[in-house]
């Protein structure tokens, strides 16, 4: 099968390469699905499970991408709650190969159903700008009606999700960003936007809730807005600033299928909108994932048309 792989960490996105490798096969409570469309995040080539798996035991060549649209063609030993031919969207483990790929396997509980009417390009997605959006503000930030949010990066893959689900569970949402994300970022929802090189964040006043997508400086901005008993949520690795009388949580996403399944109910009835900025096929992908300027939204990578 063709895949995207990557054999050294120094090389970062400028080292993939498109290769023949052999189809995966079924393990325990696995499935084997076929993949329609990919998504794909930029840091995956820093990531330390990118390149060694649970045991600290070298995976290169590790193929690349854990966001997945496709349809499952066997089942492993054990595996229950799906079956052949269903349509399928989900995250895959981030020690295994991904999902750049015509074929994965994949544990089935990391895996929701897909809905007829939502096509395999809108499915890939949404498994990491979803699920994190929505661990961030319900688990983690336990994000309430009435509260204001600040979120970074509010024309994102990620904070165009976070800004939306927040807007439809009552809170007042201040995005942020480059000037020209402006309009994009009022269009998600959110009810003001801060301009990260030229306006102010002390400008914004007291927050329940730091989305962090950035990190460094931004952080420690804006920690100081975060009104005693809030929440720093972040993204990104690290926490580097804490809130003087709150939480301060660094999370890594998690699959959940239950999740999974209310993200998509939303895109369905029109309360969530993807944030997709360019699709190209896998023989284009490695063109598409280095690109020479800069792109809004998710790159998606249609595995079959």
């Amino acid at each position: 099968m063709k895949a995207i792989v990557v054999t050294e960490q120094v090389a970062g996105t400028a080292g993939m390469r498109l290769v023949e490798r052999p189809q995966p096969t079924a393990a325990i409570n696995d499935v084997i699905v076929e993949i329609h469309a990919s998504g794909f995040v930029p840091t995956e080539v820093e990531w330390s499970s990118t390149w060694v798996d649970r045991a600290g035991r070298d995976r290169s060549p590790s193929i690349l991408g854990h966001e997945l649209a496709g349809v499952v063609t066997a089942l492993g030993y054990g595996t229950t709650g799906l079956s052949v031919g269903q349509r399928v969207f989900g995250l895959s483990d981030w020690h295994r190969d991904g999902t750049l790929a015509e074929y994965v396997a994949i544990e089935a509980r990391n895996l929701a159903p897909l809905p007829g009417d939502v096509d395999f390009t809108t499915g890939a997605s949404l498994p990491i700008s979803g699920l994190t959006a929505w661990q961030g503000l319900f688990v983690h930030g336990r994000l309430q009606s009435g509260q204001s949010l600040l979120v970074h990066g509010a024309a994102g893959a990620v904070g165009s999700m976070v800004t939306q689900l927040a807007r439809e569970a009552g809170a007042y949402v201040i995005g942020t960003g480059r000037a020209a994300d402006r309009q994009k970022a009022l269009d998600f929802g959110a009810h003001e936007f801060v301009d990260l090189a030229n306006d102010t964040l002390q400008g914004v006043g007291g927050v329940d809730l730091v989305f962090d997508v950035i990190g460094g400086d931004i952080q420690k901005q804006s920690v100081a807005l975060i009104r005693p008993g809030g929440t720093l949520v972040g993204v990104t690795g690290s926490i580097e600033a804490r809130p003087a009388d709150g939480l301060a949580v660094d999370f890594v996403v998690e699959s959940d299928r239950a999740q999974l399944d209310e993200i998509v109910q939303r895109v369905r009835d029109g309360r969530l909108r993807t944030n997709i900025g360019n699709i190209a096929n896998l023989d284009d992908a490695v063109a598409a994932l280095n690109p020479t300027e800069r792109r809004g939204g998710k790159t998606i990578i249609q595995v079959r048309p």
